[in-house]
C-alpha cells in the first residue's frame, strides 16, 4: 500500500512539474488549469501493491454475522415479472424485444459473458442476435456491425461487449451506438442526464441499476446515509456514485490515488466494491453494520475447482461476512440482478418503439 502511494505521489509531482512548464513556456495559454485528458491517469490497482488474500484460510472465532443478499433469488423475481410483460407484448402487438450483442474476439471471460446475456434472452422470451468479429478486427467493421443493428427494427438495445482489443476507441464505439437502443447505458447524453439533476436518462447502466434494486429490495435506506464507491470506471464506479447521489447518498469515491482508502470506507453505511482487485476490501476496512455490495468478478487459480480457477471479489467476504449486516456474494450477488436490469431496459426500449404501455 505504501509503494503504491509513494509511486502515484511521485507521478503526481511529475505532472504538476510539467504543468508549470507548460504553463510559463505558453504564454497563450488563458487557462491555468489543464485540458482534463492530460490528468485523466489510469487507476493501477496492481496486485504486487496488495498482499496475496486469494486463498485465505484462517478460521475465525466470530462467526458470519451479515444477511447474504441472494441476487440470483432477486433476479429470478425481475426476470419472471420481465418474461409476463414479453409474453403479454407478444399477444397484444406481435412483437418481441430484441436484443443485439457484439463481441470481438474470443476471451474467454467475455464468452461466458455472452452466453450467459443470450440464455437470459431465450429464457425471458426477447429475441437476440449476436455479431462475432475477430480479435485484429477494423474500427470500421464494428461500426458496420452496429450499422446493421441500428437500421434492424427489430431490435430495441445493442451492447458491445467490453473490454475491446486496445487498438480499438472504445469511447468512439460506444458512442456511436444511438441513444434510442443504448441498452448499456453508456452513451454521454444518458451519462449526463443521469449526473444533473431534473433529468432523466432514457437507460440507467445495468450494474448500477441492479445495486440500486438490491438495496431498496433489501429494505436498505439510501437517503442520508454515508456511501462510498471503490473504483471509478465509466462502467460502474463513476454512474454508481452519480446514482447514489440522485438517491440522495451521501457518496464518497475512492480511487488508486486516495490516501488513507481504509479510513474512508469505514464510515460508509454503504459499500459498493468496483476496483477489480481480489480481497482489496478487509473486513477492517468496514464499519461494523454496514451494507457491502461486491461488484469485483476476479478469477484466481484453483486446482481443486473444475476449470482451474474460482471467483472472488473485491471484497473478503469471509472477514466483511463478520462484520457488515448484510453483504452480497460472489458469484451469485450483483452479477445476475445486472444480467436482469439488461433485459429490463431492452423490454422498455421495446415499450418505447411500440408504444405499448
Amino acid at each position: 500500500m505504501t509503494l503504491l502511494y509513494k509511486s502515484l505521489s511521485r507521478r503526481v509531482l511529475l505532472t504538476s512539474a510539467a504543468m508549470k512548464r507548460r504553463i510559463t513556456t505558453d504564454a497563450r495559454q488563458i487557462l491555468v488549469s489543464p485540458p482534463l485528458k492530460s490528468i485523466d491517469f489510469p487507476d493501477i490497482w496492481t496486485s504486487s501493491s496488495f498482499p496475496d488474500y486469494s486463498f485465505i484460510t484462517t478460521s475465525y472465532d466470530t462467526p458470519q454475522t451479515a444477511t447474504v443478499i441472494d441476487g440470483r433469488a432477486i433476479a429470478e423475481e425481475i426476470t419472471s415479472g420481465i418474461t409476463s410483460e414479453v409474453r403479454r407484448m407478444k399477444n397484444s402487438t406481435g412483437n418481441v424485444p430484441g436484443l443485439a450483442l457484439i463481441m470481438v474476439g474470443q476471451g474467454r471471460d467475455s464468452q461466458t459473458y455472452v452466453r450467459k446475456k443470450l440464455g437470459a434472452c431465450e429464457e425471458a422470451g426477447i429475441q437476440s442476435k449476436i455479431s462475432t468479429l475477430p480479435e485484429n478486427c477494423t474500427e470500421d467493421q464494428v461500426l458496420n456491425a452496429l450499422s446493421c443493428f441500428h437500421e434492424d427494427p427489430s431490435i430495441h438495445g445493442i451492447l458491445v461487449q467490453l473490454p475491446l482489443p486496445q487498438h480499438l476507441d472504445e469511447g468512439k464505439i460506444l458512442n456511436s451506438v444511438h441513444l434510442e437502443k443504448d441498452v448499456d447505458g453508456f452513451h454521454p447524453i444518458n451519462m449526463g442526464n443521469l449526473a444533473m439533476w431534473g433529468r432523466e436518462p432514457l437507460f440507467l447502466p445495468c450494474t448500477p441499476k441492479g445495486c440500486i434494486e438490491l438495496l431498496i429490495r433489501s429494505g436498505v435506506e439510501i437517503s442520508g446515509k454515508k456511501a462510498v464507491v471503490i473504483g471509478r470506471s465509466n462502467i460502474v464506479g463513476l454512474p454508481m456514485s452519480l446514482l447514489l447521489q440522485r438517491h440522495h447518498a451521501i457518496v464518497s469515491v475512492v480511487h488508486a490515488f486516495t490516501r488513507n482508502p481504509e479510513q474512508i470506507t469505514r464510515e460508509a453505511d454503504i459499500v459498493v466494491a468496483a476496483a477489480g482487485v481480489p480481497n482489496l476490501v478487509r473486513g477492517s476496512w468496514l464499519k461494523p453494520g454496514a451494507v457491502v455490495l461486491d461488484v469485483g468478478t476476479n478469477p484466481v487459480k484453483d486446482p481443486s475447482c473444475e476449470y482451474g480457477h474460482r471467483l472472488i471479489g473485491d471484497v473478503c467476504y469471509e472477514e466483511a461476512s463478520r462484520v457488515a449486516s448484510a453483504i452480497t456474494p460472489v458469484p451469485g450477488g450483483v452479477g445476475p440482478v445486472t444480467v436482469a436490469m439488461l433485459l429490463l431496459n431492452t423490454l422498455e426500449s421495446a415499450k418505447r418503439a411500440y408504444n405499448f404501455t
